[in-house]
């Protein structure tokens, strides 16, 4: 293909894509130029059917160091494993990518995106996303896209297009989707209200159809014709027959309030009806026809008990959130811990605090940094009945976690009022959907009980929304079941005030702004019930921290200090540490963080630092010890480590230089600190001759 090339701009940036240089093997291939953001993305498919029972799409978002100018850390000089923000970049694309392949369509699929080049004004991840759209739509792989991306921020002058991480304002919102609707929505926020949120949405959604319409040009240009794959044609007759036979029975399971009891019912059904319609000698192909076949019927019982019947499998009414009970102080001697459980999830949040040095040093495409606060989420195989892989946290984990700590990051306290690391681990116990959202709610209860003065109390509710044949029905607290055969996962996350965090996902064609306002209404409503369950458990942070959580106090040096501090090769430093059992941290603004879990030693550490530091001021008075004697006057110490000069001429005939004496103590006041640092000193109120009592009131002195 003779190369091509397309530009737009957006938010006054140059958008430009190229076709047909670069990757030309790949089934689809496009390089992004977003400013001077470069990201190459590649589509492949597999010419075979899996046999696996979802869609095999991988997404890769690689992050190249040499993009930013940078050596990868650490003793290996090359790219390793995904960062965890290249991870959840990869997990931001899939999402609204997903639902738009075909059920039936199985070949593997992989797009891998490569970021060449970073323009810190111009984001690689939503580049990343419109490349991965754009290979997958110019190529033979079936596609009902495009999609496209864009990030909002907010500031007091209203919304910001794509702004960069240090303009986002109070609003970091990625909103994704096609030109005919949203299906993907991911943000953190500063206790926005319902209604900024939703004016936020539709403003992304406006830009995105733009994007979307840039792509059609693309597609229509250089598209090649859709591949042919093997489709499921089902059988009509079998499809009844299936449903007049077990349709009662599977909704019968289906409405089990108990999880395991109500899967384990389900599950005899299936048996029941493939021993029935389905024999060995039929083959590999009534099989599959028999699995879609279920699948579908499964949805249908569902969306019928719903929105026919105004069921739902536990019993509860639509709006109705399940039991909830929430305990704060569960463990013993940790720095703070908080139990939730909400019907059948559970999860158990544990605090751990540290001073500011223990926090996560991030290295990856971005400004090298250091973040103060995590949030990390574990979803053991044995939460839901399950034997599974130990290992490393995957997307999902990686996924969850991050929204949590989106969640609780706009309540924390600042660095200078509460100068801690926070690290919270979400530990989930029992899991039948929602378990991020309590994670969220049992985090808040940690936090605390451990003490950490937040700005409120936060907790989140999973929305979900059954549609089928115009019918609309919005469920408040789903369970498992619900998320998996709804269409609609929303989880939205905040406090009494407003939203801190939000991650929509559709498995259908859009929602109106109708819908969406509802159910935002609805998470409200929830939200408060949960927020008050919280509080009555505890109505505020601790008082105190926990006796076995660190004490620490800040200070503050003059930057030209810090080496009075550290001393030759750290002698200095780590003798006072040694003398005192503490832990100090000392960044390059000369403030000083002293960590213990002793105050004294705390108190100690701090006089010592103070006796180091300490610089003499115009006017302060000194008890100073006679060190050397000159000429022209002599020096004394005012304290350890500073030397002032009493001139000779600021003597007085009753106290003579001929008798000053080595290891004298004087009185002296400072009189001036020259350019040099150089301190002068006088002395204070000089000895005078004894006054002579006349008869009269009034008093003489000589030389009067």
């Amino acid at each position: 293909m003779e190369k091509k090339i397309f530009k737009t701009k957006i938010n006054q940036q140059d958008l430009i894509v190229e076709v047909g240089e670069l990757a030309k093997q790949a089934d689809g291939a496009v390089l992004v130029r977003y400013g001077q953001t470069t990201v190459l993305s590649c589509a492949v498919v597999s010419d075979q059917k899996s046999d696996s029972d979802f869609f095999p799409l991988t997404i890769n978002y690689q992050e190249k160091m040499y993009a930013a100018g940078k050596f990868p850390g650490g003793f290996i000089k090359r790219e390793g494993k995904p960062s965890e923000h290249a991870t959840l970049t990869a997990r931001l694309i899939d999402r609204p990518m997903r639902p738009l392949f075909e059920e039936d369509f199985k070949n593997e699929v992989q797009i891998t995106n490569t970021v060449f080049s970073l323009d810190p004004e111009c984001s690689p991840e939503l580049a990343a996303m419109l490349g991965s759209s754009l290979a997958v739509s110019i190529s033979k792989i079936p596609f009902a896209g495009p999609i496209a991306g864009v990030r909002v921020g907010k500031d007091q002058t209203g919304f910001i297009l794509n702004p960069t991480d240090e303009t986002c304002g109070d609003l970091d919102l990625t909103v994704a989707g096609t030109s005919q609707a949203i299906d993907m929505v991911e943000a953190g926020a500063n206790q926005l209200t319902e209604t900024q949120m939703l004016d936020a949405i539709m403003f992304g959604f406006e830009a995105i159809k733009k994007l979307c319409a840039f792509e059609d040009e693309i597609i229509a240009a250089v598209g090649t014709p859709k591949m042919s794959y093997e489709k499921i044609a089902l059988d009509d007759r079998l499809a009844e027959n299936i449903e007049q036979s077990f349709a009662a029975p599977l909704k019968e399971a289906m409405e089990t309030i108990d999880k395991k009891a109500r899967e384990q019912a389900m599950e005899q059904v299936r048996q029941l009806a493939l021993a029935q319609f389905v024999v060995p000698s039929d083959g590999e192909q009534i099989l599959q026809q028999f699995k879609t076949i279920w699948n579908h019927l499964t949805q249908k019982v569902f969306q019928e008990m719903v929105l026919v019947d105004h069921k739902r499998a536990d019993g509860r009414q639509m709006d109705e959130i399940r039991p909830l009970t929430a305990k704060a102080g569960f463990l013993p001697r940790v720095h703070g811990s908080g139990l939730f459980t909400r019907g059948q999830t559970q999860v158990l949040s544990v605090l751990t605090l540290a001073p500011l040095s223990e926090g996560q040093t991030v290295d990856d495409l971005r400004q090298e940094h250091v973040e103060r606060f995590m949030h990390q989420y574990n979803f053991p195989p044995y939460s839901v009945g399950e034997i599974g892989r130990y290992g490393a946290p995957g997307r999902r984990e990686l996924g969850h976690g991050h929204l949590g700590q989106r969640a609780l990051q706009a309540v924390l306290p600042s660095e200078n009022a509460f100068p801690y690391a926070v690290r919270l681990v979400a530990e989930v116990l029992e899991s039948n959907g929602s378990s991020s959202q309590a994670s969220i709610c049992a985090g808040t209860l940690a936090l605390m009980d451990g003490g950490v003065p937040i700005k409120a109390p936060v907790a989140g509710i999973a929305m979900g929304l059954v549609e089928a044949d115009g019918q609309k029905e919005i469920l408040t607290d789903i369970q498992g079941l619900e998320d998996h055969l709804g269409s609609m996962d929303c989880k939205v996350a905040g406090t009494t005030n407003g939203i801190t965090a939000l991650q929509m996902d559709l498995k259908v064609a859009g929602l109106e702004f109708d819908l969406l306002k509802e159910i935002f209404a609805k998470a409200k409503t929830a939200r408060q019930q949960i927020l008050a369950v919280i509080k009555q458990e505890l109505a505020a942070p601790r008082p105190q921290l926990s006796p076995y959580a660190p004490k620490i106090d800040n200070m503050q040096i003059a930057p030209d200090q810090i080496k009075v501090v550290i001393g030759k090769g750290g002698d200095t430093i780590n003798k006072i540490i040694a003398q005192t059992g503490v832990k100090i941290d000392i960044d390059e603004t000369g403030m000083v963080q002293i960590a213990s879990s002793d105050q004294m030693m705390i108190d100690q550490a701090k006089t010592i630092i103070k006796q180091l530091t300490k610089k003499a001021q115009v006017g302060e008075i000194y008890q100073a010890k006679v060190t050397r004697l000159e000429k022209y006057g002599v020096f004394v110490e005012l304290f350890k480590g500073s030397q002032a000069l009493l001139r000779k001429n600021d003597l007085t005939p009753e106290m003579p230089f001929e008798q000053l004496k080595i290891g004298q103590v004087l009185t002296v006041k400072v009189k001036e600190i020259d350019a040099k640092g150089r301190i002068n000193v006088g002395l204070n109120n000089p000895p005078k001759k004894n006054p002579i009592k006349p008869h009269g009131k009034k008093l003489f002195t000589i030389g009067q």
